[in-house]
């Protein structure tokens, strides 16, 4: 069973109340609150006071997105990242493979990754929340074997992935994919980007690739499917996607 969300970042022009009157007007079941503006890393009352008005508005702390790349040295540390998602109350972390693509990665990296994956996977754990990573180029699940080859490495039950279509890829090979993602896939991120022109569409007008995507996407079990790009960045547009993705999730119950 799909439920249906919207990634904060999305509107990064909106502020986190206006986001949520935007996603009870939408009727979507949950947010997933992103560290960039809205929920910043160890911002420890601010998470708890957005964790505690998205449920008051009857929306749920569907994933924490707290752009965290697993072994890059930054201002932050996993840590902060932990504490900001259990203030905000989710059981969802999404982080990055790293900063490198698995073409440029060499032996040495991909373990330092591994083990890194290992420990942050083991920390979540013990929180009751698990780790996804973000099923992108520029880091090690750019490519299917990349990403099968990193979750064999770090062989933890607490690390999972999102899954997207790759950015201007078919949906044919989009679905060929997936086939890697599907035994750790916890949740999928919903966009229509145009292959050839790159433009932001109405998710409408990708209704049949996505009904593909939902049919096989629903092996993996319960999961949310968010709303991640918008044409224009416009809330009317926003409203229509969502309209079209409860049409769809609703399809392959």
């Amino acid at each position: 069973m799909f439920k249906t969300g919207l990634v904060s970042i999305t509107f990064g022009n909106l502020n986190t109340d206006e986001i949520i009157d935007l996603v009870t007007k939408a009727g979507l079941d949950g947010i997933e609150w992103g560290a960039k503006g809205h929920v910043p890393h160890g911002d420890i009352n601010n998470a708890l006071d957005v964790g505690r008005k998205t449920r008051d508005a009857g929306i749920n702390v569907a994933s924490y997105g707290s752009y965290y790349r697993i072994n890059e040295t930054t201002d932050f540390s996993f840590d902060d990242v932990l504490e900001t998602a259990k203030a905000l109350g989710t059981e969802l972390i999404r982080v990055w493979a790293g900063h490198k693509s698995s073409a440029d990665a060499d032996e040495t990296y991909w373990n330092e990754v591994a083990e890194e994956g290992r420990l942050i996977a083991d920390k979540a754990q013990a929180e009751g929340i698990k780790i996804a990573t973000e099923w992108h180029g520029g880091s090690l699940t750019d490519t299917a074997e990349a990403a099968t080859q990193l979750f064999d490495m770090v062989n933890h039950d607490n690390c999972c992935t999102y899954w997207q279509p790759r950015e201007y890829t078919a949906p044919e090979k989009c679905l060929q994919d997936m086939n890697a993602a599907l035994p750790r896939l916890a949740a999928i991120h919903v966009f229509n980007w145009d292959v050839e022109t790159k433009e932001k569409l109405p998710l409408k007008e990708a209704k049949e690739a996505w009904k593909q995507y939902f049919r096989k996407a629903q092996k993996a079990g319960d999961m949310y499917a968010m709303l991640e790009f918008v044409r224009d960045s416009a809330p009317e547009q926003f409203l229509q996607d969502a309209k079209t993705l409860k049409e769809l999730t609703a399809s392959v119950i």
